[in-house]
């Protein structure tokens, strides 16, 4: 990986990207609530869990479809992967939580393109012809950064398993020890999704996850609560 686009990558998968990733658990704080995550060795069955079963299932197969898609410049690809990731969103907090931060990334991206040389001008039409998520703003950032879609697959999933991490390290809470071992530990598990996502045929992609649904429907009306998912 050329030095230039690692960079960048780490930049886009970076806690200190300014879309507000900190205030939402996707969930996770309902769980830790309702005391199904209550401890280190919880918290990396239930993030593991996540990974494999819900993330592994559908978003990141779904992240590598935006992604190849933004690569080959195929517009129609772009809407339909992004309809039908809003579609799949299966609570308000939810649907909220992925518009929201789509559309910090698009003001973000579109600034950030002004001081890139060599930009290419097609890449946010793109964008604002599908309906705007995190993922498909995601998406046209790895492109138009020059991000390749494996290595960016990576990074987002990464970037999602630390922020998990970063809620249980808050909330149960656990100590910064802890969170980086944990997070050491679901490297195997986040390298194992990736390769996964990339082989997963359309037909087999399924978000089915009553659980977390009915958590993060809790969560929308739980009375005490750090986070906005």
């Amino acid at each position: 990986m050329a030095d230039a686009s690692l960079l960048r990558l780490l930049q886009l998968a970076s806690p200190a990207l300014p879309i507000g990733a900190y205030s939402y658990s996707q969930g996770l704080e309902s769980a830790i609530d309702a005391g199904l995550v209550h401890n280190a060795a919880s918290a990396r069955d239930w993030i593991g869990a996540a990974l494999t079963e819900v993330v592994g299932r559908f978003d990141a197969p779904l992240q590598w479809r935006l992604l190849c898609a933004f690569t080959e410049r195929d517009g129609a690809a772009v809407c339909d992967w992004s309809e039908r990731w809003l579609a799949s969103r299966d609570t308000f907090e939810l649907r909220a939580e992925t518009i929201q931060m789509g559309y910090s990334l698009r003001q973000l991206l579109g600034a950030l393109l002004e001081d890139l040389p060599g930009a290419d001008a097609r890449m946010l039409p793109l964008l604002d012809a599908a309906a705007l998520s995190l993922p498909v703003a995601y998406a046209c950032a790895a492109a138009a950064l020059g991000v390749a879609p494996r290595e960016a697959l990576l990074g987002a999933l990464f970037s999602w398993a630390e922020n998990q991490v970063l809620v249980c390290v808050k909330t149960i809470p656990l100590g910064q020890v802890a969170g980086q071992k944990m997070l050491l530990a679901l490297a195997p598990v986040v390298e194992m999704v990736a390769g996964d996502a990339q082989a997963l045929p359309d037909h087999a992609l399924s978000n089915w996850a009553p659980g977390l649904s009915l958590l993060s429907m809790r969560h929308e009306v739980q009375y005490s609560r750090l986070y906005r998912s």
